[in-house]
């Protein structure tokens, strides 16, 4: 694994220098393999950086889009992970709709839709059970308890090992979310955090020892890059050794 962390000026600063990195990413998976693929996170952090994707001239066709996790909502829920990045970028450009890939939602049982969302994910790599398909970029943010994407402190999606989608909880509110076998087995992946809220959690996930299933980011130790950016706020006192 590769570790870079960058503590940017401002959440402006931030989506810039996520920007580049992501068309950097894009650029070398297409010429390697013909296309790329990326997980999406929810939440207010990333809504600029999916804004300024879609302001760019892209090859959309080669581009292959996955979300990391989503609310058990419909599809045009305010809560809903896809309505946002639709909204934000992707209903803005002319991707195919066949490349454009959200997590199901209308399963009566979330662990069926799971099971249907992974068998998706498998029939797209061709990959077997039991393997761990390599997502170009993987996008995280970070909740101020150390969560990120479903994962969420002491609950049982920590201890999923077997399967690339599992069912979250928190507070009853269930989710679908990658496990994070599968986040690690990305090439990239790339944390987003910001606010000064979000310091003693990245105190804990730095530390060179605490509680993983207590911080379940720290969990997150991909085979590739894992690069973490920062808006002064969130990363100004870390030590990022």
């Amino acid at each position: 694994m590769s570790k870079k962390v960058e503590v940017l000026t401002d959440r402006d600063a931030l989506v810039s220098q996520a920007l580049e990195l992501i068309i950097s990413k894009m650029e070398t998976a297409i010429a390697e393999q013909g296309r790329f693929t990326i997980a999406l996170a929810g939440g207010s952090t990333p809504k600029p950086l999916y804004e300024a994707i879609a302001s760019q001239n892209l090859p959309w066709d080669k581009i292959h889009v996955f979300w990391g996790d989503e609310r058990y909502v419909s599809p045009d829920s305010p809560d809903s992970n896809q309505l946002m990045a639709r909204r934000a970028w992707l209903d803005r450009v002319e991707i195919p709709a066949a490349n454009v890939h959200p997590m199901p939602t209308d399963e009566a049982d979330p662990a069926v839709a799971a099971a249907k969302y992974e068998k998706h994910l498998q029939e797209f790599f061709h990959s077997s059970p039991g393997e761990f398909p390599s997502l170009d970029v993987v996008l995280l943010g970070m909740g101020d308890d150390a969560h990120t994407a479903s994962l969420f402190p002491h609950t049982a999606a920590l201890k999923v090992q077997d399967k690339l989608i599992t069912v979250g909880n928190k507070d009853d509110n269930l989710r679908l979310t990658f496990t994070y076998p599968f986040i690690n087995a990305a090439r990239c992946v790339m944390f987003l955090a910001t606010g000064a809220n979000k310091k003693p959690a990245l105190a804990q996930v730095f530390a060179p020892t605490a509680d993983d299933f207590a911080y379940p980011s720290r969990l997150i130790q991909p085979k590739g890059d894992l690069v973490w950016l920062l808006d002064a706020a969130a990363g100004s006192d870390l030590n990022k050794g």
